[in-house]
């Protein structure tokens, strides 16, 4: 089973990731952004630094999917393959921070490598308004992450929302983090978890 969790900076993937693999014993699979050795030059440069991170975090992340899926049976994703394609790559290229030559390259790399990995079981999409983000995003207090304009946060929760409704490579389940605090919450973590068993049911059922 390969649950993978969408959604913008600040959203709580992370978070629910780590819930989510104590709760059902499945591997976490985390995001590894603060490992992205353009990570902190792409805050103070985007313009100079767009191709350059999000070529990194593909590879990278093809090659934490890859190996993870041949270890292990059961995985939760934190951040998918799709969202670096269809939400951050095309918004740099469209806010004029990534170049065409730069943004059809991406794209065609991203579309011969994606063609050969298989899409999760199941996505959970959380969505969250801008001035939740913020409090999250200033709540867990990376540093790189003081330097993101609010128009760049703004622009990504736009495509996300456009991205989430054509989606349909496997079930999705969407989570309002704007009126759900699984964090801190014990309440509001098993209302996320009844859910995601009703989608089990649901995925099980049509294998039958």
């Amino acid at each position: 089973m390969h649950i993978a969790i969408a959604g913008n900076i600040g959203s709580g993937k992370t978070t629910l990731t780590q819930l989510l693999s104590k709760h059902y014993g499945y591997h976490p699979m985390y995001e590894t952004s603060d490992s992205n050795p353009y990570i902190n030059s792409f805050y103070e440069d985007m313009r100079r630094w767009s191709f350059n991170i999000q070529i990194h975090f593909l590879h990278t992340r093809v090659r934490q999917l890859l190996d993870n899926r041949q270890k292990y049976a059961n995985i939760i994703q934190d951040r998918t393959l799709y969202e670096d394609a269809y939400i951050f790559a095309p918004n740099l290229h469209a806010m004029g921070l990534m170049n065409t030559r730069d943004f059809e390259n991406y794209m065609q790399t991203f579309e011969l490598i994606s063609s050969f990995i298989e899409p999760p079981d199941l996505l959970i999409y959380l969505r969250g308004d801008i001035p939740s983000l913020i409090r999250q995003i200033q709540h867990r207090g990376r540093e790189y992450e003081n330097a993101i304009r609010l128009d760049y946060l703004t622009s990504l929760n736009n495509r996300y929302e456009h991205w989430i409704e054509s989606f349909n490579k496997c079930k999705v389940l969407t989570i309002d983090i704007t009126n759900t605090n699984f964090a801190d919450n014990p309440e509001d973590l098993g209302i996320v978890i009844n859910k995601i068993d009703a989608e089990y049911n649901s995925l099980f059922s049509g294998q039958q």
